[in-house]
């Protein structure tokens, strides 16, 4: 084709016409030519086509102008589906969504303490289909599948790291195993954290922002670095891997790939976080064995986090400026939130140090347990423990974080393929 041709101008406004469909939804012909700067003849051809292609649909009338409602045209969910996973020890969490992006259905396998005789593959198969059959899609006309897993797939080995405690997922031949029992749906995979920056960088708290850090806490410590609008992965995969980070208050551990923990996790980790408690008398509710099950560890810390900020904001608390009530907070409760707040800083102040972000997002179910109570003693920390001040703010997506960053990873590159209408 040739630069500024009739057929070129052509492929990139009906292009600008499937982007600004997938970002609002249904819209009518004097919409989208508003948002496109296209006159009207020339959105009716564009729409036509789409339309033709089986790209585009009507989707009703629009309503609450005056005189009859303007006929509305949306993108078709059904032209490509797609699916993420979230693999964590004892369950993967799969979903299912269309073109659109809208979730048809979801379902979690809980997986035994190590794989069975037909190993990882099976287990992803099998939770795989029970979203496909929830959502009515046949596994084969998935378009793309994105599994997101603790630790990362080393580029130059094919073996996962960073994730000891993910048991059945460290041969080098997985990778081929699961491409095989998936055939012929191309699967990609990616650090959870990382996906859950995607999430929020797309639909949440981190929009419009081309360079910030996630910072996870749930059954781990983990980061998620954007820089110029992109992930950093590093060599190995392992750019993030902050549970690893020497930190001050801890010692100075050695050996840290073999005990798959390092200093901030030490300190600033949902294991930690029951220890403090007891130091500062404050109690530990029961959640099963913590050694066996993960999850449990992660529910202790959400807990008692969830429980200190609900103590810090109320009447007479630090959250209620000028309210002064008869029965202050419990002491315990608020000093653990004031003490977590200052290990959580101590790591951060790391990552700003090296990175400088504009801004910093925490989320997993430990960071969100702590609410805007510890978001704000932590920004107070920070504040004097690094060098600049980037913003701190709460994650905003919600339910599972690691498959919605899935399925807009997925989307990305089906949307490319699907809206690729110059190969049409």
């Amino acid at each position: 084709m040739v630069a500024g041709s009739p057929r070129v101008l052509r492929v990139m406004n009906e292009r600008a016409a499937l982007d600004l469909l997938t970002e609002h939804g249904a819209l009518s012909r004097a919409r989208l030519g508003a948002l496109t700067g296209l006159s009207k003849p020339t959105v009716s051809q564009l729409l036509a086509r789409l339309e033709a292609a089986g790209l585009v649909g009507p989707a009703g009338t629009s309503e609450g102008g005056p005189g009859p409602g303007a006929r509305l045209y949306a993108l078709r969910g059904e032209v490509a589906y797609v699916a993420a996973l979230d693999v964590r020890p004892g369950r993967i969490r799969a979903a299912v969504a269309d073109l659109t992006g809208a979730v048809l259905a979801s379902h979690t396998l809980v997986t035994p303490a190590r794989p069975g005789p037909d190993g990882v593959a099976a287990q992803l198969t099998a939770a795989l289909d029970g979203a496909a059959r929830a959502a009515g899609v046949a596994r084969t006309a998935l378009r793309r599948v994105v599994i997101g897993t603790p630790g990362a797939f080393d580029p130059g080995t094919g073996r996962l790291r960073y994730a000891g405690h993910l048991a059945g997922w460290h041969s080098p031949g997985l990778p081929a195993e699961v491409a095989a029992a998936l055939h012929p749906v191309p699967v990609e995979y990616e650090n959870d954290v990382n996906l859950a920056a995607v999430a929020e960088r797309r639909l949440g708290a981190a929009r419009g922002h081309e360079d910030f850090v996630l910072l996870w806490n749930g059954t781990g410590l983990g980061a998620a670095l954007v820089i110029g609008g992109r992930l950093h992965r590093g060599r190995t995969g392992g750019a993030g891997e902050i549970g690893f980070l020497p930190v001050a208050g801890t010692p100075l551990m050695r050996g840290v790939a073999g005990a798959g923990s390092g200093g901030f996790q030490e300190l600033a980790g949902a294991r930690a976080l029951p220890a403090l408690a007891r130091e500062l008398g404050v109690p530990v509710p029961e959640a099963g064995p913590e050694d066996a099950d993960p999850a449990a560890g992660e529910a202790v810390a959400a807990a008692l986090l969830r429980t200190a900020a609900e103590a810090y904001a109320r009447p007479g608390g630090d959250l209620a400026p000028g309210a002064v009530g008869t029965c202050p907070p419990p002491a315990g409760p608020v000093a653990l939130l004031r003490a977590y707040a200052v290990r959580l800083a101590t790591g951060i102040a790391s990552l700003v140090a090296v990175l400088d972000p504009s801004v910093i997002v925490l989320t997993g179910r430990v960071l969100a347990a702590g609410g805007e109570p510890l978001l704000r003693l932590t920004e107070e920390e920070l504040a004097e423990l690094a060098p600049s001040r980037p913003r701190l703010l709460a994650g905003e997506v919600t339910g599972d974080p690691v498959v919605r960053g899935g399925l807009e990873t997925a989307l990305a590159a089906v949307r490319d393929e699907v809206f690729d209408t110059a190969a049409r």
